[in-house]
This record gives structure tokens, C-alpha cells and sequence, in this order.
């Protein structure tokens, strides 16, 4: 196969998910959102497994990677409800994003674009002594929308890579179908050409 066919494209949408998970997974440290992290980290094997296997003809690699595609899209999904607040869910949980560890936030929310974060003094009573209370405006986008974008890019490079993912697949069988149907090295083993004696016997006749 060529090097500008599927294997190649699949090989850049890995390179460009890699790219795309490393640099959310540096904001989701800075704000301690410690379930994208863990989810992060996987997609990061996976994509790497995934470009190893398109590279060295590895069917079971680039299977597992697309399988794994699926959760990734279904994880960025419910990301995307959880912004949005759609039924009961709701952005300002502890639980989901940071398994109820610390009570941040995305990181964007107070380091978005043109947001102006003011403390509030005196806190209220309901606020823990050790964190402090803070006022956030002007923002030009906020925070959820910011976090949106991040996960449809990532449902866009997932659904790219599971279609090349599967051509690729196809693309692989065919190929070694092909390859013993001409005479490879198939189940009966490769024997390689043996020597033939051109030696005549000849009778021998002893005298008594």
C-alpha cells in the first residue's frame, strides 16, 4: 500500500489527536480535574498503540484503538452534557471531575479570555477557611463553552480515526489473503531448493 493511503492518513489523525489530548491534559493538571486526567492518560496509550499498529501492519493494535475510540467519543459526550448542565447534571459537581478530592474548578474559568477575578473580602461563612472566595466577570467566553469546544474537537478527531481505523483493518486483511493466496509463507512452511545428485551409479564386478 502506498504511503499516501489510509495508513498514512490514519498515522496523522493519531499524531493529531496526541497533540490535541496533551494539551488538555496540561490544563485539566492545572485545575485538578483529576477524571479527564485518568481518561486523558488512556487516550494517550491507546492513540500511541493505535499509530504502532498502522505503522507495523498490526491488525489487533488498530482494532483495539478504534474499540477504544468509542468510549472516547462516548466520555466526551457526557463531558459536554455535564457543561451544558443537560438533565440533572450539573458543572458545579466535585464528584464527577475530581472523585469529591478538591473543590476546583476548570482551569479556564478564572485564566479564560478576558476574565477578571477579584477575591471577595470578607468571605462568607459557608466558605472553607483554607480556600479562598472569589469574584469572576468580564469574561469574553465562558468557561463550560471553552471546555465544549475541547471535547468536539476530540468526538471530530475520534470519529476521523475510527473510520480510517476500520479502512485500515480492511485494508491489512486483504493484503495478507492476497499475500498467501500467491504463495507465501503459508501454514505448509517454506522449504527452500534442495540438490539433485547427477551422479550415475555403476555396477561393480570383483574378480575371485
Amino acid at each position: 500500500m502506498g504511503c499516501c493511503g489510509g495508513r498514512c492518513t490514519l498515522a496523522f489523525i493519531c499524531g493529531m489527536q496526541l497533540v490535541s489530548v496533551l494539551e488538555r491534559q496540561v490544563f485539566d493538571f492545572l485545575g485538578y480535574q483529576w477524571a479527564p486526567i485518568l481518561t486523558n492518560f488512556l487516550h494517550m496509550v491507546t492513540s500511541i498503540l493505535g499509530l504502532f499498529g498502522t505503522i507495523q501492519f498490526r491488525p489487533r493494535y488498530v482494532t483495539m484503538y478504534a474499540a477504544w475510540l468509542v468510549v472516547w467519543m462516548s466520555w466526551n459526550v457526557f463531558i459536554i452534557c455535564f457543561y451544558l448542565e443537560v438533565g440533572d447534571l450539573s458543572k458545579e459537581s466535585d464528584l464527577i471531575m475530581t472523585f469529591n478530592l478538591s473543590m476546583h474548578r476548570s482551569w479556564w474559568m478564572e485564566n479564560g479570555p478576558g476574565c477578571r477575578v477579584t477575591t471577595v473580602t470578607p468571605p462568607p461563612f459557608w466558605a472553607p477557611e483554607d480556600h479562598r472566595y472569589i469574584s469572576i466577570t468580564n469574561c469574553l467566553l465562558g468557561y463550560q463553552y471553552i471546555e465544549v469546544c475541547h471535547s468536539a474537537l476530540q468526538i471530530l478527531l475520534a470519529l476521523l480515526g475510527f473510520i480510517y481505523a476500520c479502512y485500515v483493518v480492511k485494508l491489512i486483511s486483504e493484503e495478507e489473503d492476497s499475500f498467501d493466496f500467491i504463495g507465501g509463507f503459508d501454514s505448509y512452511g517454506y522449504q527452500g531448493p534442495q540438490k539433485t545428485s547427477h551422479l550415475q551409479l555403476q555396477p561393480m564386478y570383483m574378480s575371485k
